[in-house]
């Protein structure tokens, strides 16, 4: 038996979130705890499961401030590294008009970029059922080895691994550098979570079914989940495609982190049903959960500190 249910690996960051205008008309922003692996922790740990992150912030007010957030979201942040010298990275997140966003990330270095292979905890990958992380743990040298490192931990000692894009073409040299990065996520990954727009950047096609059909011919993932916004979302496994319509709120605000609370009740299920011999039903079942928690998230500000519950989730499925 496994201590951990779930390990990610990669950012934690501050959030700052638009919340409003100053009496003088300027924007005002809140400083919400975020990055998409922790994220899609503080979710798997509302719904009760055992989990643990391993990544890098500033030995500052910042960094003091997310980790108390992800211990009172109950991860265990025992391997959360503070940095003496480098500062918490910061990102600025603005909403447009049609809800997609823009990232304005201050990272030149930050924090999270630090993490090295000495930082990694050998005996925690080994005690977990499933390790899941993302690219943005990759742009760097250093930071890209850690990742490895972890990841290969992981692997030998039989955990499922679970893998999110999560593209931010600004942190990148060069978009060809991103997907060399993105393919070495797919190539070692049991369960993929990409987003609409980045299957069409990846793979050259429109069609998300014929770009699944890309990456299922190159590389052997389980499942595939493609994140479709305002359209719901897909699963695409063996011969299978399952479609689940999205849940719309009238009182939506923002969808940072919708796709981490996404994957993190993907990961729910996997955890309770395992990867085998799922049925339509069970993908259905499953997409549809995942939606309706997904959906909750755009109510809020921030996500890490907001994720719905159980309670919550059933009764938008009631509705």
């Amino acid at each position: 038996m496994k201590q951990y249910d779930v390990i990610a690996l990669g950012e934690l960051l501050i959030d700052f979130t638009e919340n409003g205008k100053s009496n003088q008309g300027n924007p005002l922003f809140e400083a919400n705890p975020g990055g998409a692996p922790c994220n899609v922790l503080a979710m798997l740990a509302k719904l009760g499961y055992k989990t643990a992150f391993i990544g890098k912030v500033g030995k500052d007010f910042f960094g003091e401030q997310l980790k108390q957030a992800i211990i009172e979201v109950g991860i265990d942040a025992a391997f959360l590294c503070m940095d003496e010298k480098v500062h918490t990275t910061l990102a600025f997140v603005h909403t447009n008009f049609d809800g997609d966003r823009d990232f304005s990330f201050y990272r030149n270095p930050g924090a999270d970029m630090m993490l090295t292979e000495n930082d990694i905890p050998e005996d925690l990958l080994k005690d977990t059922k499933l390790f899941h992380f993302g690219t943005l743990s990759m742009t760097h040298e250093n930071v890209r080895a850690a990742t490895k490192k972890a990841l290969n931990i992981a692997k030998e000692s039989g955990a499922l691994i679970s893998f999110d894009p999560n593209l931010r073409p600004s942190l990148w040299n060069s978009l060809d550098e991103a997907k060399e990065q993105v393919l070495y996520g797919l190539k070692n990954c049991n369960i993929l979570k990409i987003s609409d727009n980045e299957i069409q950047w990846l793979t050259g096609k429109d069609d998300y079914t014929e770009g699944a059909l890309w990456i299922k011919e190159r590389f052997d993932i389980s499942l595939i989940l493609v994140s479709m916004g305002k359209e719901g979302s897909r699963a695409y496994y063996q011969n299978k495609m399952i479609e689940a319509k999205p849940f719309i709120q009238k009182n939506t605000i923002e969808t940072t982190g919708a796709g981490d609370v996404f994957l993190g009740c993907v990961l729910h299920y996997i955890c309770d049903h395992g990867l085998d011999n799922l049925s339509e039903d069970n993908l259905l079942e499953m997409l549809t959960f995942a939606n309706a928690a997904a959906a909750l998230i755009t109510t809020k500000k921030g996500a890490l500190r907001v994720m719905p519950n159980l309670e919550e989730i059933y009764h938008v499925l009631r509705e």
